[in-house]
């Protein structure tokens, strides 16, 4: 019996010292380290604090991953910083809810760096339809392809900050996140967008589908696109403008009248008070339509456009008010319009705006994005779900 008793004893006292080392793990030590230059060779960025230095290439035929929690950090110091995907290369940074990655600026200030820029090879329908353009981030990239379903990698749980650079020659200008033609086989999911000079995200053609998206503070547009982007999975877009901005989303289609276009579902555009539009312009509407943009939205929550002038959704031109307006090729599903902002509006008195029936339907129910806060949306310790 004494013996018995001891064996118990004893291996209640390994059980308990087990317990005790699980509760005090150690935690994880990031690696520090630089990320530069053209990358020719498939590589993996551990866990760790980064430097981002230049415009780094990933060149095709290369997969680069980059870490759950890891931060890159770019520096104004060395002019110009981008992190760019090429056709044929891919990015893999797949972060999670408790630990996204973080690429950020020393300066914490709009402006300060190009964000992340992806190339695909999905088609594009550009000016005139042409299948191909060059890009307008002064790469002069061309972009346009053939396969809809490629990859250009995944992005999950990733936040950029004081992206959206304009470049010296005035016409050039990068965004917090910038797809040209990438395809439907990339994964975007939880992204944000934070505090950039120019657009949110901007779609230049492609088939890509971004899923819980965060654009907060950006000076420009919160979501922006052309040259036929035709996104058909797309959910969950919330957009906080505050300080300076200016269209919460901005549709166009480079004056191609075209039979296509994007799906999404659960929008919340939400413009603080105060806010002022880039160089005292007009661009001040929830919702523009231009140059033949089209889409079908439901779900819509739209507060805060109350800039005298302001409406809801403005179809900019004439044409794009017959050909796409009357034509049943912008559809707007239960939206939510709050603070007393006017429905419709024009770019001109030269011509009147009534959605077909159906086309247009309101309800005073509609909740816009459903999205989980988290470290993923979370600043400097305060939510950007406001």
């Amino acid at each position: 019996m004494k013996k018995l008793i001891f064996s118990l004893t004893v291996l209640s006292i390994l059980f308990t010292g087990c317990s005790e080392e699980d509760e005090t793990a150690t935690p994880r030590v990031p690696v520090t380290g630089e990320i530069t230059g053209d990358i020719t060779t498939s590589k993996t960025y551990a866990f760790g604090d980064y430097t981002l230095r230049g415009i780094v290439k990933i060149k095709s035929g290369v997969t680069v991953t980059i870490e759950a929690g890891s931060k890159i950090t770019s520096d104004v110091s060395n002019g110009t910083d981008a992190l760019v995907v090429e056709n044929g290369g891919k990015l893999i940074v797949n972060g999670t809810a408790a630990e996204p990655v973080v690429f950020t600026h020393t300066t914490q200030e709009p402006g300060s760096w190009g964000g992340i820029i992806m190339y695909g090879d999905a088609p594009i329908v550009g000016t005139g339809g042409v299948a191909s353009a060059t890009s307008e981030d002064g790469l002069a990239l061309p972009y346009g392809g053939t396969n809809a379903l490629h990859s250009s990698g995944s992005l999950k749980y990733v936040r950029v900050e004081y992206a959206g650079k304009k470049i010296t020659d005035g016409t050039s200008e990068m965004n917090g996140f910038s797809f040209y033609s990438v395809g439907s086989g990339t994964v975007l999911q939880n992204l944000v967008s934070y505090k950039g000079a120019d657009d949110g995200f901007e779609f230049y053609g492609g088939t890509v589908s971004l899923i819980n998206a965060v654009s907060y503070g950006n000076y420009d547009d919160s979501f922006d696109w052309q040259d036929g982007w035709k996104g058909q999975n797309n959910s969950n877009w919330y957009a906080y403008q505050t300080g300076t901005a200016n269209f919460g989303m901005e549709i166009e289609a480079k004056s191609y009248n075209n039979g296509f276009w994007p799906v999404v579902s659960g929008i919340t555009l939400k413009r603080a008070a105060g806010t002022q539009t880039e160089n005292a312009s007009v661009e001040y509407d929830a919702i523009q339509f231009k140059k033949q943009g089209n889409g079908d939205f439901s779900n819509i929550l739209i507060e805060g456009y109350t800039t005298a002038g302001a409406v809801a959704v403005r179809i900019q031109d004439a044409a794009t008010n017959t050909d796409q307006v009357n034509g049943s090729k912008i559809k707007l599903t239960n939206v939510n319009i709050l603070s007393g902002t006017t429905q419709i509006g024009t770019g001109s008195s030269s011509f009147t705006t009534t959605f077909p029936t159906g086309q247009l339907t309101t309800s005073t129910t509609s909740t816009g994005a459903s999205l989980t806060n988290g470290a993923w949306s979370t600043v400097n310790g305060t939510t950007l779900l406001q």
